[in-house]
């Protein structure tokens, strides 16, 4: 079966320029047929595996399951939370983040890096009353367990193009990685729900103590939520 740059870059969580790149500089198997790119089903998931980019959504997909157990208590112990942050040091403190990732290799940890210290390459989601969602804007798949929740706690408000709403500074970022397309749009529900229902929101803008969070992103009412 044969795959086009459009689908290859959908099952991989990539835009479709860096797949051309891949090719060109990083062995990506294809073959040009009327101008176009077209790629071996097979040999795009062996090269995919190699460089730890899971290719576990899309036209790669070995099975399609309705949920993916994502578990936020789980993906937090995993990220941790960092207290006494500068708004100057957050990305650097990212950084330190990424290497907590488990399951990436160090070519999908040197791809990451890239989009972390490039300008367009974080999404940041300002929510309400002092939340920003930082993630990163092109999706990747990494699969498996490559997967991270981070609270950061920082000592000033962070300057952000697309001010909140309500206008209150954010002071908290919550920075996640989902190891699959599915399991980013779970951990976003998941999170909506922690900071607008329970003892998670409260917890977070006090800087509770780390077992305290973890504790209120566990709640009933959230693990419920995200098994519905």
């Amino acid at each position: 079966m044969y795959l086009n740059v459009i689908q290859v870059s959908e099952s991989l969580g990539a835009p479709e320029s860096e797949v051309v790149n891949w090719v060109r500089e990083e062995g990506l198997p294809a073959i040009e047929d009327r101008g176009r790119l077209l790629f071996d089903r097979a040999q795009v998931a062996d090269w995919a595996a190699a460089r730890g980019l899971g290719a576990r959504a899309g036209f790669l997909a070995a099975s399609a399951g309705r949920t993916s157990g994502v578990s936020l208590g789980r993906l937090l112990r995993i990220g941790g939370v960092w207290r006494e942050v500068a708004s100057g040091e957050v990305i650097s403190i990212l950084a330190r983040v990424l290497e907590r990732l488990p399951g990436a290799t160090p070519a999908a940890r040197q791809l990451l890096t890239k989009r972390l210290h490039s300008p367009t390459g974080l999404t940041w989601t300002p929510l309400s009353r002092g939340v920003c969602l930082p993630h990163f804007r092109e999706r990747i798949a990494l699969g498996g367990d490559a997967g991270l929740l981070a609270a950061l706690l920082l000592t000033e408000p962070l300057t952000l193009a697309e001010p909140p709403a309500d206008g209150t500074p954010a002071t908290r970022l919550l920075f996640f990685i989902a190891p699959t397309p599915q399991a980013h749009l779970e951990i976003l529900a998941q999170l909506s729900f922690a900071l607008s229902r329970g003892p998670f929101r409260q917890a977070l803008m006090e800087g509770a103590a780390d077992e305290a969070l973890l504790a209120a992103l566990e709640a009933p009412a959230v693990s419920q939520r995200g098994e519905a």
